[in-house]
């Protein structure tokens, strides 16, 4: 994590990855192209950066419960171990490089430092050469979603994710970005913790002692019961000694696929987005600040 230092430099003078092979695969099919529910399927299979539950990390999921209740059903922490590879991938450790850059308190004005744009323009140019990030270009552009160069796509990516809004009155105090992977801590009214719907940064919350994993939450009809090998968690927890009392999150996957999901939706979906990627059905949440994302997350379905 010591390299996360080398991200402040100017993006034009940092080292990258290989642009991933152009393939067909990354065409959006007829299909696809007429029905974005198909595409964001289609974004889980190109997410070849996504972590194998058993080698890559290990959970330990402890008990289930119910949303109203409190008490703390999980005597150890949500993940056991993260193999120390995984911050070595460029996307991960570009991406948790941008976690500490912000205040948790949202009625507190972000101050951006210009090292921290450069953070935020070398990530963007990173999971621009992935292929979740190349399909979507090619689907919104292809649909006339968006009509520009792959350039100006990768400024309209860092400009939708990065740019400070107000929220809770507060101006400038938010982003996208933020509120979605970071997560914040209303302080108006009772405390309480929103957006924080990433499990990169919950990993690193909990291993700084920040985050307390209180057990998951107990599927609704006949789901299936979580395991160690599920990749999408409905939990409780606390962050900063403030309750979170129900967050879904995908456990293991890239942040390009995320990054690319939540836009798809945002693009060509609507509040709701029935969807399956892999083999969850899930609904993904994208709520619109203005022109902006407001929160998206998953929510696991029957």
């Amino acid at each position: 994590m010591d390299h996360w230092n080398s991200y402040k430099s100017s993006p034009s003078e940092q080292q990258y990855s290989e642009e991933v092979n152009y393939a067909a695969e990354m065409e959006p099919s007829e299909n696809e192209l007429s029905d974005y529910i198909s595409a964001c399927a289609k974004l889980w299979e190109l997410d070849f950066n996504r972590l194998n539950p058993g080698k890559d990390y290990e959970l330990d999921i402890g008990e289930g419960k119910r949303v109203h209740e409190r008490e703390d059903m999980a005597e150890a922490s949500l993940f056991t171990w993260v193999d120390e590879n995984v911050f070595r991938k460029p996307t991960f450790s570009r991406f948790c490089a941008l976690l500490d850059n912000y205040n948790p308190y949202e009625g507190c004005k972000e101050k951006v430092s210009e090292e921290e744009r450069r953070e935020q323009a070398a990530f963007i140019e990173e999971i621009s050469r992935t292929a979740p990030i190349k399909y979507l270009y090619k689907y919104l552009s292809s649909t006339g979603l968006f009509t520009e160069n792959y350039q100006e796509f990768k400024n309209m990516l860092k400009d939708l994710w990065f740019t400070l809004y107000g929220r809770g009155g507060t101006s400038g105090c938010s982003s996208s970005f933020e509120h979605v992977f970071v997560g914040q801590i209303k302080s108006r009214g009772e405390q309480q913790v929103s957006g924080f719907h990433n499990w990169l940064q919950f990993y690193l919350e909990e291993a700084k002692g920040k985050a307390d994993y209180q057990g998951y939450i107990l599927p609704r009809r006949n789901r299936q019961f979580p395991d160690a090998e599920t990749q999408l968690l409905t939990v409780q927890f606390e962050w900063n000694g403030v309750l979170k009392s129900l967050s879904s999150m995908f456990i293991g996957v890239s942040p390009e696929f995320e990054l690319a999901l939540y836009t798809l939706c945002f693009f060509a979906g609507g509040e709701d987005n029935h969807i399956e990627v892999g083999p969850y059905p899930v609904n993904i949440k994208c709520y619109r600040l203005g022109n902006k994302i407001g929160s998206a997350f998953p929510i696991a379905e029957a």
